[in-house]
């Protein structure tokens, strides 16, 4: 069997502005990296959490709930406040976004940045997402398809309390955005599920922001930090933060 080494969070040391940068669900801190190292190059401190389960597998994913990634989201915030970055902006791809757009609605932040983020998921969407990610997890193991079929039919007798959670925190958080009051910047991919278009308009109209802006990407889907816009993405998510109230 191959022993899978997941990645960590990372920790780059820039300026003396401090970004939290949140990765998406079933994924990890490789989205946020090339944005990260771009970031600190223009004088940014950047630090990526690793929310709990993630790289460990689809059955240990599932034994986690949003409430332990809010917690790593709130000790990623709390190591930046500890290391004496008084100044910080926070940017969050997909599930990230819902959880920056928690961040800005219970912390204190400069700005808030979101890519594809969902108004709203039913848990039922978010399970066959887990078995996606289950079945790649095990490919990598080495594991043959009949094992790997086995397995995933034992996966879909696994409680799905946690993605029922996941679905009640986007929807209590987009309940709550007239709370935003940090500048904020909307960005979604034309390539994506026409929701995160519609997503990126609510939560537009939705937020009670002085300075808020949106803006699609021609050739961008989900995953609009590693997507063939990378270039534009990562100078408008500078401008953002360069804009900034700091």
């Amino acid at each position: 069997m191959i022993k899978i080494v997941p990645p960590k969070p990372f920790f780059y040391k820039g300026g003396e502005k401090a970004v939290l940068l949140l990765h998406s669900f079933t994924s990890n801190t490789i989205d946020m990296k090339k944005l990260g190292k771009y970031l600190q190059k223009n004088n940014y401190s950047c630090y990526a959490p690793l929310y709990s389960g993630h790289c460990l597998t689809a059955e240990e994913l599932l034994t986690y709930r949003p409430s332990d990634w809010w917690q790593d989201v709130l000790n990623g915030y709390q190591l930046l406040k500890d290391e004496g970055y008084e100044k910080i902006a926070v940017i969050g791809l997909s599930l990230g976004g819902v959880l920056a757009l928690k961040v800005g609605q219970e912390l204190e932040v400069n700005g808030i940045l979101t890519m594809s983020v969902p108004i709203h998921r039913e848990a039922l969407f978010l399970q066959k997402r887990v078995f996606h990610y289950a079945k790649g997890y095990k490919q990598l193991e080495g594991k043959n398809e009949e094992q790997i079929n086995l397995e995933l039919k034992r996966l879909q007798n696994m409680s799905i309390d946690s993605l029922v959670e996941f679905q009640q925190l986007i929807e209590i958080t987009m309940d709550k955005l007239a709370l935003l009051t940090s500048p904020i910047r909307i960005l979604y991919g034309e390539l994506d599920d026409p929701l995160y278009k519609e997503s990126a308009e609510v939560i537009f109209q939705r937020s009670a922001a002085n300075q808020k802006t949106m803006k699609g990407y021609p050739n961008s889907k989900h995953l609009m930090t590693l997507g063939t816009d990378i270039n534009d993405v990562n100078k408008d998510i500078l401008t953002f933060l360069n804009d900034l109230t700091w």
